[in-house]
């Protein structure tokens, strides 16, 4: 098939996309797909008279390295030759238009809050992963957290606070504060008291104007990937020093990981199942993956649910597919046909 890896864009979440896009570009190319990679923000600039020529031209898989810290945004956006605001880049829409399908590799802002897979929709363009409504929901916290809560599904106690709000109650110390509608943790932190609570809160600003201000759960935190409403082997992520912040995501050596956890039986089952059900509350497709703290009574609390959920060679999605026997480039090509299957 043509494919277009689209990633990159102009989130947080950037440089981890980026990453993501071009190890599933090489990945499918491994199993016999033509796959061209593409920056959203950047676009396609070549010349060409059929936009299906592409699929025919030398690759190029510059793999950028997830950094310490987020990307400079405003770098990014004054390097580009594109003289517009827009957040898509040139002949973006046609080249995509001539894929067979386009493999959502974006994170962040940019691809998981539905309003590339709504223009996408309109467009007659087929993509990967979950539609619209799914990802708008999973993606606003504050929007997800009501969901689980009315489907029964226990998530930290909290409150969805505007940056216009006079006053910013919080739930109780300690307390995580994070960005209503960010992700790789960019923008969050544990807060004890009320000056440290501030500071979160003047961080989670920067990058949202509503931020999320919810309990911090102490005990063990664990993930689930979904693939076609059915959970995969749960995995357990212990950083070594400090939370599973932007660093101890993407820097090798800082965080150990274990799939499948170990874990009792009816705590593994528990969570599968919550993570399922997550899948069925926001209305989520395909694939996605859903993280959790699981409390010293064996309670499992939901945070959120990643409907483009890192492909980087240390996510944990990967990890946890490869744990029942599905290796990377099965696990890219699984993706596609299941997305497929939207369109038949």
């Amino acid at each position: 098939m043509n494919i277009i890896v689209l990633c990159g864009g102009i989130s947080p979440e950037r440089d981890v996309s980026l990453t993501s896009g071009s190890v599933v570009a090489s990945a499918l190319r491994r199993r016999g797909h033509r796959a061209v990679l593409m920056d959203l923000f950047f676009g396609y600039r070549e010349k060409y008279d059929d936009p299906a020529e592409i699929f025919e031209r030398p690759y190029d898989d510059s793999i950028s390295k997830v950094g310490e810290d987020a990307p400079d945004i405003e770098a990014v956006k004054r390097s580009r030759v594109q003289d517009d605001d827009s957040r898509i880049g040139d002949n973006v829409i046609e080249v995509c238009r001539a894929a067979d399908i386009v493999f959502m590799a974006l994170h962040g802002e940019d691809g998981e809050n539905g309003k590339i897979q709504a223009l996408f929709d309109i467009m007659g363009i087929k993509y990967t992963g979950c539609g619209y409504l799914g990802s708008a929901m999973a993606m606003n916290k504050g929007v997800a957290k009501k969901m689980f809560r009315e489907n029964g599904i226990l998530t930290p106690e909290g409150y969805v606070l505007k940056r216009t709000d006079e006053v910013f109650p919080n739930p109780g110390y300690p307390c995580v504060v994070k960005p209503c509608s960010g992700g790789s943790s960019v923008g969050t932190s544990i807060a004890r008291n009320d000056d440290e609570y501030m500071a979160a809160l003047k961080l989670a600003f920067k990058y949202d104007t509503e931020v999320v201000s919810e309990l911090y759960i102490k005990g063990r935190e664990c993930d689930v990937g979904v693939i076609a409403g059915k959970a995969l082997p749960v995995i357990e992520i212990c950083p070594k020093t400090g939370f599973y912040d932007y660093k101890n995501k993407y820097q090798s050596g800082l965080t150990d990981e274990y799939c499948p956890a170990d874990l009792p039986d009816d705590v593994t089952l528990k969570l599968q199942r919550a993570a399922e059900a997550v899948f069925g509350a926001l209305h989520l497709d395909v694939y996605a993956r859903m993280d959790f703290m699981v409390d010293q009574k064996g309670d499992v609390y939901c945070l959120e649910a990643n409907t483009l959920p890192g492909m980087t060679p240390m996510s944990l999605l990967p990890q946890e597919a490869a744990a029942v026997g599905i290796s990377y480039e099965e696990l890219c090509e699984l993706i596609v046909h299941e997305s497929l299957k939207k369109y038949n």
